[in-house]
């Protein structure tokens, strides 16, 4: 495994993931993808940890596949794409079906794999010069790990039709514009602007949090009376937890919640 090719950094209950190939652009190859995934299994048992950002070193989110590492022996059968898919697309989803909010921010490129995992997060920011899109049109290739699924989820199907046939890639203006990103700022004020978005999301009920996304997440694909019903048993798991009393008690003395996750 290349050594530290993922950075895992705590400050203020927040998880900051490094994508750490910059000589590259962070393009994603078999040891990023193994180490990417074992590290947000960290972050999701550690109890110091309430959100998770993952980033580029470099200035560069992810340019996608290591074509001269993947097109190779990773591609080399059809039935070793297929793996390579199933271990981006799991590794992916776990930012998606994590506990804990998960936030992409992203600075450059984020394109094909990059894109694929931009948008496998609950959140994303983006510097103003950000070129994101999913591109694997552009070198006849497929993505196979959320971009199907997800997309049209957060843009609409014409929309998702739109970038995925065309290969185009959209400014981090534009990607706010079209609803793939939460917030944008120009890149020497992004700083700033991750902390301010992050900073709420790390300060909640862990328990309250993990339900509220779970919740979200499944209720995409389940019909209304299925939907409601979910909400309602996921309102009275909540209501009985011990934060939910924590934070009703620190409403009526006007003071900081303090969470225990239960």
């Amino acid at each position: 495994m290349d050594a530290d090719v993922v950075q895992y950094e705590v400050r203020d209950r927040v998880c900051t993931l490094w994508l750490n190939r910059p000589q590259k652009k962070n393009c994603v190859n078999l040891s990023l993808l193994e180490e990417l995934e074992r590290l947000v299994q960290r972050a999701e048992a550690d109890d110091q940890v309430s959100a998770v950002v993952v980033r580029g070193r470099g200035n560069t989110f992810c340019s996608g596949g290591d074509l001269e590492q993947l097109v190779g022996p990773a591609l080399s059968t059809a039935a070793r794409s297929l793996d390579l898919a199933a271990m981006s697309s799991r590794t992916y989803g776990r930012f998606y079906s994590l506990s804990k909010p998960t936030i992409a921010a992203v600075e450059g490129y984020a394109v094909a794999g990059g894109f694929e995992l931009m948008i496998s997060c609950d959140f994303a920011l983006a510097t103003s010069s950000a070129k994101i899109g999913d591109y694997h049109m552009n070198r006849g290739l497929f993505g196979g790990a959320g971009p199907i699924y997800r997309l049209p989820r957060y843009v609409g199907i014409r929309k998702a039709k739109e970038l995925l046939l065309s290969g185009k890639l959209l400014s981090g203006l534009e990607a706010a514009q079209w609803g793939l990103v939460n917030a944008v700022a120009e890149p020497e004020a992004f700083e700033q602007l991750i902390a301010g978005f992050v900073a709420p999301l790390a300060d909640k009920s862990p328990l309250c949090m993990q339900v509220t996304k779970m919740a979200i997440n499944r209720g995409l694909d389940a019909d209304s009376e299925s939907l409601l019903t979910m909400e309602k048993l996921a309102c009275s798991v909540v209501q009985q937890s011990a934060d939910a009393k924590e934070g009703v008690q620190a409403f009526l003395e006007k003071r900081k919640p303090k969470w225990t996750g239960s």
